[in-house]
């Protein structure tokens, strides 16, 4: 009896301790880690959220970026950082499904080292080429590149992203040869590509889209299965001559493993707030929402590494 009591007593102490947490929760400012450059569609959407969660919880979101090849570094002090609910990170795609099939002696595990906390959006990439490239359609891009082997060049902010990726798969269902040129920072890919220094490059709608826009660029086709909201003029690259060609995006937020489980549904719950106010916005630059519960989230995820790890695979990308 006296056993059974203590057992009891830990465990009803333990859940005090946790809504306690949970009950103060936040007290300071939050960092959150973006592991890229300032901005890309990675920090846009980062700072899109933050600044949703920070008027919901009335306290700050630190915006840390970490740009690397394939948010290697940035995810890294992520898993290494304390698991206080504190210090949160900027997750997609590259980072979770991609990485672990793409990338040798991965320096973290996803199912290990990582709690993830919710999705937030989902989205598609569009290719774009420079203005003097004397292309005007997917076509005209195919018969080119054909015709000049490896003399076109496809920008990216880094390999295993799924701006490098989306190149590679294209690459191998057209039978075309073009040079990956990996930037630390899709700014520095779009500026390249503005100026003519390379060619052509599959990138996140948000960062690519005014570009496009403006004039600076010539949007071609998009990834994903359906045409863009906002280019509606746009056909997907499967429309416009690759069969069967698709790749989505999608972004979210992850922590390292052992926040206790009430920050994480608080946090949970307002990544579902904030997808319902920011809906308009986010398909103003042609994203969805795509919020969920943690344990829904987990299982997309495990799904997701089955799809891309078949995407890398077929590619042939592979990254030491």
């Amino acid at each position: 009896m006296i056993c059974i009591l203590r057992v009891g007593g830990l465990v009803l102490s333990t859940f005090l301790i946790a809504f306690g947490v949970a009950a103060d929760y936040p007290e300071r400012p939050i960092r959150y880690i973006v592991p890229s450059a300032a901005g890309g569609g990675a920090d846009i959407s980062a700072r899109l959220l933050t600044a949703e969660l920070a008027s919901q919880l009335k306290q700050q979101f630190v915006i840390d970026n970490r740009p690397s090849s394939g948010g290697l570094i940035g995810m890294e002090l992520l898993v290494r950082s304390r698991a206080d609910g504190y210090t949160l990170g900027y997750g997609n795609m590259t980072y979770l499904a991609i990485n672990p099939s793409l990338v040798g002696n991965l320096p973290y595990d996803v199912d290990r080292d990582l709690q993830l906390i919710g999705q937030f959006t989902s989205g598609q990439n569009l290719l774009a080429v420079r203005l003097a490239l004397p292309v005007k359609s997917v076509p005209e891009l195919i018969a080119y590149a054909r015709s000049n082997p490896d003399k076109l060049s496809f920008a990216s902010s880094g390999n295993g992203t799924t701006l490098h990726l989306s190149g590679e798969l294209f690459k191998q269902m057209t039978g075309t040869g073009m040079v990956h040129v990996p930037y630390k920072a899709v700014q520095q890919a779009i500026t390249e590509l503005t100026a003519g220094q390379v060619d052509l490059i599959f990138d996140n709608q948000p960062s690519i889209g005014p570009h496009v826009t403006a004039g600076r660029v010539r949007g071609l086709a998009v990834t994903g299965p359906t045409r863009s909201t906002v280019f509606t003029q746009l056909p997907t690259l499967s429309e416009a001559g690759v069969p069967g060609y698709e790749i989505t995006t999608w972004t979210a937020m992850v922590a390292p493993a052992g926040v206790p489980k009430p920050i994480v549904a608080q946090l949970n719950a307002g990544i579902q707030r904030a997808c319902a106010l920011l809906r308009e916005r986010l398909a103003a630059t042609g994203q969805t929402c795509a919020s969920g519960s943690p344990e829904q989230f987990v299982e997309f995820v495990k799904k997701e590494r089955v799809k891309w790890g078949d995407i890398v695979r077929r590619s042939g990308a592979k990254v030491d």
